[in-house]
């Protein structure tokens, strides 16, 4: 009994942690210049995954960072 609660418990932990579920949900990203010249201050950015509706800057979604609400439309 005790085996069986360990396997389950490890599953649910396995599948309920980010990095597992979604891949890497984050990237810090260092400042750096832009060929302009304008200056881009660090940040996190979310992470890559190919869909525009779960990134943080679309409306309904929060980053986690910064408190802010996305303000770009869906798709």
């Amino acid at each position: 009994m005790k085996h069986m609660l360990t396997i389950v418990l490890i599953t649910v932990f396995a599948f309920s942690t980010p990095c597992f579920a979604k891949g890497k949900s984050s990237s810090y990203v260092n400042g750096y210049y832009r060929s302009s010249g304008t200056y881009v201050a660090p940040h996190y950015r979310s992470g890559k995954d190919g869909y525009h509706n779960n990134n943080w800057s679309v409306k309904g979604n929060v980053n986690p960072h910064t408190g802010k609400s996305g303000t770009k439309a869906r798709w």
